[in-house]
């Protein structure tokens, strides 16, 4: 039987600022974190987490992983000593597009002023690796190190692989999540041309006028341990990653399947990997990317996965406050949906007036709800979806 495995430490850089608890606060009251079009973690200074050195050494993307590591080792209780031997625990990121403003700026330097000019570690700070790298060196974790790109899917598709890791035995603990920090100038233009961005700047999933995501930043670690190695220690636990589940559209490269079977089959497989029924999921925190696309594909997921059970529970997006934060999504929500299980809450989707044809399920509109358990766990399903097609579902419970 695999072992189960717990949350013991959360953390978070995002646009509602540093701490996983204000992403939680500030979405839970309302707060958009959006202005002019993007979702930038304006509140961020690196200098005031990490010396100069460790700031020039690092791209945006490895600071916030880094920073949010320290809020969540902390948390955990893991910053004056690991809990357990180093090789026993692994460090496993995920991203979309890793050090791209390194990568541009880098570009820029060899086309303005030479070859010799490129700056030496370019290379080190632009590969997608880096936060993971970045992150195990910090802490001095020696069990397997690497980072998982699965474009908007990455951050859960990292959590998953940690759990099993886990489960399998092969250590006792992950330090793992997401990060990205695509706010340049080619990765907005990128998708401009995809007529991907929302030309109002607007994040409003599920409404008849969304017009495209708005692109965010930031990125989010969470300790898991085995559970039974937390018990021996005395941890205090946030809650369970019960489940993940994952699929593949194999439809088209950047459009989801409209019919919702992709992301239907991560959800079941997440909720039959947890031992769940839909009866038992009380929340769902949505990918809702408010595209025409994939809000209508992931509410007819919704209807397919979970039955009637979907049109009894609340479903909300954080990427209304936020925005879109790529590869950093999975990891952001899997946080944000944790601490709403654990004060029994449904954060809004905010901007949402006027659901379209067809989008007819509870998607929290306007301000926060309370959730109804009724005695039962809280549980909720976390998604992801990515261009590639790529669908990665986490199911949590709240201690």
């Amino acid at each position: 039987m695999s072992r189960e495995v717990v949350i013991t430490g959360v953390g978070a850089v995002s646009p509602l600022g540093v701490g996983a608890r204000t992403l939680h606060e500030r979405w839970s009251a309302g707060v958009v974190g959006i202005a002019d079009g993007k979702g930038a973690a304006t509140e961020f200074e690196p200098t005031e987490h990490l010396t100069v050195k460790e700031t020039r050494r690092a791209d945006r993307f490895t600071q916030f992983a880094v920073v949010a590591g320290d809020e969540a080792l902390a948390e955990a209780g893991w910053k004056e000593e690991l809990p357990y031997p180093a090789e026993r625990i692994a460090s496993i990121l995920g991203t979309g597009i890793g050090g791209i403003g390194t990568l541009e700026r880098g570009k820029e330097i060899l086309m303005e002023d030479g070859a010799k000019k490129v700056p030496p570690l370019s290379v080190p700070l632009m590969m997608s690796n880096a936060a993971a790298a970045a992150v195990s060196m910090r802490y001095k974790l020696l069990g397997p190190c690497h980072g998982i790109v699965s474009a908007c899917s990455g951050g859960a598709d990292a959590i998953g692989a940690a759990k099993m890791m886990i489960e399998s035995g092969l250590v006792d603990a992950v330090v793992t999540g997401g990060s990205e920090a695509a706010l340049t100038p080619l990765s907005n233009a990128a998708f401009m041309a995809l007529d991907a961005l929302s030309p109002s700047g607007i994040s409003r999933p599920f409404d008849k006028q969304r017009d495209g995501f708005v692109m965010g930043e930031g990125g989010a670690i969470i300790v898991l341990e085995a559970s039974d190695k937390a018990a021996e220690r005395g941890a205090k636990v946030l809650g369970k990653l019960r489940g993940y589940g994952a699929s593949a559209d194999a439809h088209h490269l950047t459009a989801p399947d409209p019919s919702g079977g992709g992301p239907a089959r991560a959800m079941r497989a997440a909720m039959k990997d947890a031992g769940i029924e839909p009866g038992d999921v009380v929340y769902v925190n949505a990918h809702a990317t408010s595209t025409k696309l994939n809000d209508a594909a992931e509410t007819e997921a919704l209807k397919i996965a979970l039955g009637e059970r979907a049109y009894q529970i609340p479903i909300s997006s954080l990427k209304s406050s936020i925005g879109h934060l790529l590869g950093a999504a999975g990891a952001v929500e899997a946080v944000a949906t944790i601490l709403a299980l654990r004060d029994r809450i449904a954060p809004p989707t905010l901007g949402l007036e006027n659901p379209d044809e067809g989008l007819d399920l509870d998607y929290v509109p306007g301000s926060a709800k309370p959730l109804e358990i009724d005695g039962r766990p809280a549980i909720a399903l976390s998604s992801s979806f990515g261009f590639g097609g790529h669908n990665a579902v986490l199911c949590l419970e709240a201690a």
